[in-house]
């Protein structure tokens, strides 16, 4: 009896191995989405920031909301966060990005504009995502303002006790 049951599981078990190798092969394809003007577009999320990002071929200018980089971004550690996927995947000078952002603060904008572009480039070029993946740029940082509270003054912090 215990040998009947023993070569029901080995079968069982065999057209699992063969199922599983099946399903190895059917690994997700990338395609190149663009729209009508050969522009990638992305949406980037970072805090309260939302940024729209195009990219297109050009020569490595960075617009943003009507204004060039050195204008908007004063403080070179945003334009350098920024420019992180374009450099990480060797095509600063390849490409135009034209982008509009809103919300938040500065550091918001610079973390939603790296995270729109990324997305942006894997939509031009499908087997950048290998590169840019590793670095942690396609992943949305989730992290927001903690609500306040009622009875708190801030969202943590008590009022100042007096035992008078």
């Amino acid at each position: 009896m215990t040998d009947v049951t023993n070569t029901e599981a080995a079968t069982g078990f065999d057209a699992l191995k063969g199922l599983s190798s099946s399903v190895e092969n059917d690994a997700p394809v990338y395609v190149q989405k663009l729209d009508a003007q050969g522009r990638a577009y992305s949406t980037g999320k970072r805090k309260n920031a939302i940024a729209r990002v195009w990219v297109k071929p050009g020569t490595g200018k960075i617009t943003i909301n009507g204004k060039d980089q050195e204008q908007y971004f004063a403080r070179p550690v945003l334009r350098m966060m920024i420019a992180q996927p374009l450099t990480v995947s060797d095509r600063a000078t390849q490409y135009d990005v034209v982008c509009t952002v809103e919300g938040s603060g500065l550091s918001g904008q610079a973390g939603a504009i790296r995270h729109g572009l990324s997305h942006a480039l894997t939509h031009f070029e499908p087997e950048l995502r290998k590169v840019l993946k590793p670095h942690g740029f396609l992943t949305r940082d989730s992290r927001v303002v903690e609500r306040k509270k009622y009875g708190r003054a801030k969202a943590r912090r008590s009022f100042q006790f007096s035992k008078r």
